[in-house]
């Protein structure tokens, strides 16, 4: 049987295939009117018309996809994300592909080639690296490009970030109020923008507040899971015994340090106080509950997907280089008065 037509609809509707097009195009520039793209939409739903994506994009020079990649599928950060960028992609006919780095450089490298071969309109990049020569360069050719919760230094290409350093002031800010003056930082990798920035910030909030942090007790992590969260708080709690409150560079790191007390025999909040950052799904489901900073993961899925469309659609206007979203501390077990440990 023969495939409906853009002509058959236009037959059907009894409408120019021009007017066709435009009602069935969620990017046309000058679409019919309302009633008439609804008298469209059912003519081609009843005589089960589908868009021929691929004759399309020979003629618009676009594949209507968008890659996003991702440094750990396994990690419960990105699914919310990810919804968030589906959001805006899909009504407007895109498709994400989404590839997972596992947080290899090598590997990167190879899913970048792989999404300029399918022909991707643009990427969003979650996995990006401070320093990319290789991300860099694909954005100075033309490649439109977002980066969305790490950014690439000394680069315009335009970034979505959360708000790290008022959410680390938060979290120190809570440990002060409940009388820890002991505190430990387990930082993130700095080979990420967040890792810096995040230490960088808990740098400035304690001088601010005035908290006396014990240099050794400061102890970045070479990867964002659990096992370097407990292996970087063993560290913290060899270099200041007397600590009796760690603030983490992110939830995974937290939950490691939850680990890592647990097997010294200690008790939190009773004795040590754990802060996160991020606050990932079900953490209020793990006892004591996390203590963390809850960034707005739907809405920057939004946000970088809608950058990137005005980027590939090039309306004109200026994209914004760096768009900071607003972040929440929210409180749960994990955090509580200092206890006899810290007389």
């Amino acid at each position: 049987m023969k495939k409906p037509t853009l002509k058959d609809v236009a037959r059907e509707v009894g409408v120019h295939v021009s007017s066709v097009s435009r009602a069935l195009d969620p990017n046309a520039r000058t679409p019919p009117a309302d009633e008439m793209i609804l008298r469209i939409k059912e003519a081609a739903d009843r005589l089960g018309y589908r868009p021929n994506r691929l004759a399309a994009g020979l003629r618009t020079k676009r594949t209507m996809t968008v890659g996003v990649i991702i440094p750990d599928i396994t990690n419960t950060l990105f699914p919310p994300i990810l919804r968030g960028i589906e959001s805006v992609l899909e009504p407007l006919g895109y498709a994400a592909i989404i590839v997972n780095t596992d947080g290899l450089p090598e590997r990167e490298d190879r899913l970048l080639d792989v999404l300029q071969e399918r022909g991707v309109d643009g990427i969003i990049h979650v996995a990006v690296l401070r320093h990319d020569p290789k991300v860099a360069q694909m954005a100075r050719e033309g490649l439109p490009l977002v980066t969305l919760n790490r950014r690439l230094e000394n680069s315009d290409i335009p970034c979505v970030t959360n708000d790290d350093d008022a959410g680390i002031e938060m979290a120190l800010r809570h440990l002060m109020d409940l009388g820890h003056v002991h505190i430990g930082h387990v930082a993130g990798p700095t080979v990420f923008s967040t890792g810096k920035q995040r230490l960088a910030a808990f740098e400035t909030a304690s001088r601010k507040l005035g908290i006396q942090i014990v240099p050794a007790a400061v102890v970045p992590a070479s990867r964002y899971d659990e096992t370097e969260g407990a292996r970087c708080t063993d560290l913290v709690m060899r270099a200041n015994p007397r600590i009796t409150g760690i603030l983490c560079a992110n939830d995974r790191l937290a939950l490691g340090a939850l680990e890592a007390l647990s097997q010294k025999g200690l008790s939190c909040p009773r004795d040590v106080s754990v802060t996160g950052f991020n606050d990932i799904p079900f953490l209020d489901r793990i006892p004591p509950g996390l203590t963390t900073v809850r960034t707005e993961k739907f809405e920057a899925g939004q946000t970088a997907a809608r950058l990137l469309l005005e980027i590939i659609n090039g309306d004109g206007n200026p994209v914004p280089p760096e768009t900071v979203l607003p972040v929440k501390l929210i409180i749960r077990g994990s955090t509580g008065p200092i206890g006899a440990m810290g007389a």
